[in-house]
């Protein structure tokens, strides 16, 4: 375990602690983890298939649900 975490675990965020994540066409290919995440190698990489305004994925892995705004 990393001594930094153990000593601070409240300033660390888990991987994808959003339940739902909102993109913009912009932001596509979308994949989770996402890079900005702490843990970002928490699981295989995924790339989430969101096509039109409106559309929503789920990841296999974690759950997280992404959601494409415009």
């Amino acid at each position: 375990m990393n001594p930094n975490t153990a000593a601070q675990p409240a300033a660390f965020k888990t991987a994808n602690s959003a339940t739902e994540v909102l993109v913009r066409s912009s932001d596509l290919p979308v994949y989770c983890p996402r890079g900005d995440e702490m843990l970002w190698n928490a699981h295989p990489r995924v790339y989430i298939h969101l096509e039109n305004p409106g559309d929503s994925a789920r990841c296999i892995y974690c759950s997280a649900v992404y959601r494409l705004t415009e």
